[in-house]
């Protein structure tokens, strides 16, 4: 799978008359040469691949690394440097999200002189965009980790029960599981703290009569799950409930929506023109979902600013939100496969409203 990688993006730097490419973020190690280090560096040129890291990883490189070369260093920019030097190249791409100023501003002083420095252009998104069978397996297992995590500590979601402590005891069940770790930090916000769209959990207790929010994910092999639900303690008042049905509405034609060749914006504005038309457009501010993989938000982008069309392998979430201040609330995200004839869930968890007290 990584050759395959590999001559997907030397065919890009071909179209763009880039001689070589620099990767320094861990996300595009793993995915480019199979690291699952802490620190290194990867340049791939149309001739080599080579790997660089200092003398913590060399053993760990050498047993999971693909690369023409594993070369150990004692200083990243001074070995990149010597690197770029033996291999001759003068245009070199780089990550301009993931590469820092300062980092830049290193390399462009000690590598040669003769460096043309270029960001890497649009389509290097799209590479890791499109997941491939061996992704999408992975993909299934995480969201299946989480999923059936969530289901554990279903029961100690009752009044009283502390937002932080759920969150600690969800993250427990799901590495009991073999998750590898969680996705990102864990939102659960009840009652008017539904409000934050990224109610990061907190000290509150939960409260009969209101609704929980529970954003979630785990990490496994690497890759990422990422999945929503909101959950009503007992009767919720009838606004509430109101609410749910909207976005659920909302999240259900979205999903109806998606299918190669439509544009991720108007699958936006399929959700978001529902929410609008039943008198909530103001309490949904966010996009209707972004990419996941190595990285829990990465390409594509589902927003009313998105350029790209669904393309088939794509993964992103769908996931409307109506956050009302001093009430509440309700989110309800898939995380979702585009396939031939529309798309395919990788989340389980039904959305449909549910009190966990009936």
């Amino acid at each position: 799978m990584v050759n395959f990688r590999v001559e997907n993006l030397r065919q890009m730097l071909r179209q763009n008359n880039i001689d070589a490419v620099l990767f320094t973020d861990l996300p595009s190690l793993r995915y480019f040469c199979g690291f699952t280090g802490s620190d290194g560096a990867l340049l791939v040129t149309d001739e080599v691949v080579a790997f660089l890291t200092d003398s913590r990883y060399t053993c760990q490189a050498h047993q999971e690394v693909t690369a023409d070369r594993i070369v150990q260093h004692q200083g990243k920019t001074e070995g990149i440097a010597v690197l770029l030097a033996e291999v001759g190249a003068h245009t070199i791409g780089f990550d301009g999200a993931s590469l820092s100023y300062a980092s830049f501003e290193d390399l462009r002083v000690k590598c040669p002189a003769d460096c043309d420095w270029r960001p890497l252009p649009k389509a290097f998104k799209g590479l890791r965009g499109i997941k491939q069978p061996g992704e999408i397996a992975i993909m299934k297992q995480a969201a299946q980790i989480a999923a059936e995590a969530f289901d554990e500590i279903r029961c100690q979601i009752i009044p009283g029960a502390v937002e932080r402590d759920l969150a600690l005891a969800l993250e427990i069940a799901m590495r009991r599981r073999g998750a590898e770790e969680k996705s990102f930090p864990f939102i659960v916000a009840s009652g008017e703290r539904g409000a934050l769209p990224h109610g990061v959990a907190s000290d509150r207790r939960l409260k009969d009569g209101e609704l929980v929010t529970f954003d979630f994910g785990a990490r496994w092999q690497g890759y990422c799950s990422d999945e929503t639900v909101t959950l009503a303690l007992g009767n919720v008042s009838s606004r509430l409930r109101e609410v749910y049905d909207v976005v659920f509405e909302a999240q259900q034609l979205a999903l109806a929506a998606i299918r190669p060749g439509v544009s991720l914006m108007d699958i936006d504005e399929t959700a978001r023109a529902y929410i609008a038309g039943r008198g909530f457009g103001e309490y949904f501010g966010h996009g209707l979902g972004h990419g996941v993989g190595l990285e829990v938000h990465e390409f594509p982008v589902v927003s009313g600013r998105s350029e790209d069309r669904a393309v088939e392998g794509m993964v992103f979430t769908v996931e409307p939100g109506i956050y009302i201040p001093d009430l509440g609330g309700v989110r309800l995200e898939d995380t979702i496969l585009v396939t031939a004839g529309g798309y395919e869930r990788l989340t389980s968890i039904p959305k449909q409203f549910s009190s966990i007290l009936a």
